[in-house]
């Protein structure tokens, strides 16, 4: 009589370790399930909230007409090495990203892009479409004929120059207060540049 009274005992003691192991794992796969929803809902909300917002430059002029801003300029090549490290990681840049999409329209220039542009009466044309690196009369009129890459220009809400092209790689860093000198009007404050990197406290990391 003991030994059958301790078997059911035992067998029931074990039934109930198990079920609780069975209940523990199964509240374990939800919170697995749950937080992979989570990570996977937060990195692709990420994603969406960092990428620059490119357009053509004739995109840019149309969005203009309806709502001024200014507008920025990445003048690239397909194999310009700096062009395409700046894409990665100046652009990717949280801060930079949002900034430009809220206060810019951002323009991807291709230096030697072979089409036609129209801009009203001008018409822009790469002069020799099937030679080796030709660039495009619309990149050259944008650099004043000093072509290099990458190169950022900034033109205002009436599509003029806000100031000379900046020529070569900038890193987020360094890009962060010009963004925002001429985004915020500092250039129309009669604030010198020289005055407002004193005191420019970025958000870049």
């Amino acid at each position: 009589m003991k030994n059958d009274y301790l078997g059911r005992t035992l067998y029931s003691l074990s039934s109930s370790a198990i079920y609780n192991i069975h209940s523990q794992l199964k509240n374990m796969r939800k919170i697995y399930y749950t937080l992979l929803i989570l990570f996977c809902f937060s990195t692709t909300y990420a994603q969406e909230k960092t990428e620059v917002k490119w357009v053509s430059f004739e995109e840019a002029i149309e969005l203009n007409k309806k709502e001024k801003k200014k507008i920025l300029v990445d003048v690239y090549t397909n194999w310009c090495g700096w062009c395409k490290k700046m894409e990665a990681t100046t652009y990717s840049n949280p801060a930079i990203a949002d900034y430009i999409n809220e206060n810019y329209y951002p323009v991807k220039l291709n230096a030697e892009r072979k089409d036609t542009v129209r801009l009203g009466e001008q018409v822009f044309i790469n002069q020799n479409p099937q030679g080796r690196r030709t660039p495009h009369d619309l990149a050259v009129s944008l650099l004043n004929g000093k072509m290099s890459y990458p190169s950022t220009v900034l033109l205002d809400e009436n599509v003029q120059m806000l100031n000379p092209p900046i020529n070569g790689y900038l890193d987020a860093a360094s890009i962060e207060p010009i963004l925002h000198y001429f985004g915020d009007n500092n250039h129309k404050k009669k604030i010198s540049w020289e005055d407002f990197q004193k005191n420019f406290e970025g958000k870049v990391k």
